[in-house]
């Protein structure tokens, strides 16, 4: 790799994020020579890996959760970082052409002008559309004239442009998704709303932890102002709400198509959050028995809530039960003499249930090294996640996958972590059936109540690159072992499938057009 020299500003500049320079030629040279792919065994299907609840059962996890689950401290951990600018991403380019004309921005081609023209012919769906209405007003100017008139520049420019919205640099849980009678409802909201159906303890509490930028952690503080006495007041309900933000020696340097150091327009180096996979540090931090995890973006109208809460319901439930069993067992394995009859019935569960398979060299040990790798196995975090039939959705997936000491463990796999140039990988990938919609359950304590360091169960190895952009221009971004792949990667893990009902992400505007986000009256 030809070895970048950084200037002194740039030397302060790493310096002030927390880094060394040696540290960002490590980082750089990963985007050279690649990061390492994950091997693939075979996609997960249900009953090889995913479970399929029927009523009876689900009915079970849900009475568990009712009666027991409301007594622990539960915490909804909501991963808020991200700013609206992939959200409205189509909408810059396209406002880029009509400012600029397309010869002088090549990247707007006529899918991005289906996009626009999809955006203005519905602007009267989004639920931010008094907002604009009434943001054009104040210049004398009538949306409905500028729609009727496919004006499109002056509409994104008011939407989009510091002047006025600025909704490219709100952030996205601050963005109004859902239109109802008398209101309109952000993403930051409508997670109030669900938490208060599936978090609540029975001390009428609720505890909802987001990870923000620092760049908008006082737009949600100020905010939170307004809205927690109405939710409050709406659902009966106190809600303890806490902030946190990646810590900025997480973040990593950008790269631009050429792998050079991506530059903003003054010249400084771009860092950004190191994904999701940094917050592994933030959810080490927190004093929980159970940790729902939950994207800002994956929410819907609240006319689909009441499926929502059930489901989160008997994923808790089953946790529950996972955990009383593993418990029990590691109570037998390490306080009582062991038997056969106890390591068969520890290795029988961890095969069904936790989908654990054991290595041939298991069967022949002597005793005592069974019982020590059964406790290895059984005493770590636990988590149960949410898995939706595949839809074609771009991101993670369930997989068996095989380890460098041919060890095999159920994972989440990113699509940027599989080599794609492998025919037989991509094959795997073409099996998936089903899509990773970040529906997480967590248990962060020990059989003795004791929080687990949760830093120990994380595969260093598993970072990967995607690609990104910055105010309309493309780069590419190192990602920190995902904290749903390689953060948790040592987890105890179990799928189950959950219905597509409960999987509504909104990673562009027009996804708000669906069904799920969208009122009926």
């Amino acid at each position: 790799m030809d070895h970048f020299n950084f200037s002194k500003h740039d030397i302060d500049q790493i310096k002030k994020n927390g880094q060394t320079p040696e540290q960002i030629y490590s980082q750089l040279s990963l985007f050279h020579r690649g990061t390492p792919f994950v091997k693939l065994d075979h996609p997960c299907t249900v009953g090889d890996g995913i479970k399929r609840f029927s009523s009876a059962v689900a009915k079970q996890y849900i009475h568990l959760y009712e009666t027991q689950g409301i007594k622990k401290k539960i915490i909804k951990f909501i991963p808020a970082s991200g700013a609206a600018t992939r959200m409205f991403k189509k909408l810059i380019y396209a406002y880029h052409t009509l400012q600029h004309g397309e010869k002088k921005h090549p990247l707007i081609n006529s899918q991005a002008h289906d996009d626009l023209a999809s955006f203005i012919n519905n602007c009267r769906r989004f639920a931010f559309y008094d907002e604009l209405k009434a943001s054009i007003s104040k210049e004398k100017m009538s949306i409905e004239t500028l729609i009727t008139a496919q004006n499109s520049e002056k509409i994104l420019k008011h939407l989009l442009t510091e002047k006025y919205l600025n909704y490219t640099m709100l952030p996205k849980g601050l963005i109004k998704f859902h239109s109802y009678k008398n209101h309109a409802r952000t993403a930051f909201e409508e997670h109030f709303l669900e938490a208060g159906g599936y978090a609540r303890t029975n001390t009428n509490t609720c505890a909802l932890h987001f990870t923000v930028s620092p760049l908008h952690r006082q737009w949600f503080l100020s905010f939170l102002q307004d809205i927690q006495p109405v939710y409050e007041d709406q659902l009966e309900t106190s809600f303890d709400v806490s902030f946190s933000t990646q810590q900025m020696n997480t973040n990593t340097i950008a790269v631009d198509s050429q792998n050079r150091p991506f530059r903003l327009l003054d010249g400084s180096l771009l860092f950004r959050p190191g994904g999701h996979g940094a917050l592994i540090n933030n959810l080490n931090q927190l004093d929980g028995d159970i940790v729902f995890i939950k994207n800002i973006d994956n929410v819907s109208h609240d006319r689909f809530i009441t499926e929502t809460i059930e489901w989160k319901k008997i994923l808790c439930g089953y946790l529950l039960w996972l955990q009383q069993q593993i418990f029990t067992f590691l109570n037998q394995l390490i306080r009582k003499p062991v038997t056969d009859s106890l390591i068969l019935k520890t290795t029988e569960f961890l095969k069904n249930e936790l989908s654990c398979r054991l290595p041939e060299s298991f069967e022949t040990a002597p005793v005592e090294k069974k019982q020590k790798s059964l406790i290895h196995l059984l005493d770590r975090p636990i988590r149960v996640c949410g898995m939706v039939p595949n839809t074609g959705e771009p991101g993670g997936g369930p997989f068996w996958t095989i380890d460098n000491k041919n060890n095999t463990s159920l994972q989440i796999v990113e699509t940027a972590q599989i080599d794609i140039d492998d025919n037989h990988q991509q094959s795997l990938l073409n099996q998936l059936t089903h899509f990773n919609p970040v529906d997480i359950v967590c248990g962060l304590r020990n059989w003795q109540g004791e929080l687990f360091d949760l830093s120990k169960y994380v595969d260093h190895q598993a970072i990967f690159i995607s690609n990104k952009s910055e105010n309309g221009r493309d780069l590419k971004a190192l990602e920190l072992p995902g904290l749903w792949n390689g953060a948790m990667a040592f987890w105890n893990t179990a799928f189950v499938e959950v219905p597509k009902i409960t999987f509504n992400p909104v990673k562009e505007v027009t996804d708000l057009l669906q069904a799920a986000h969208q009122a009926l009256y």
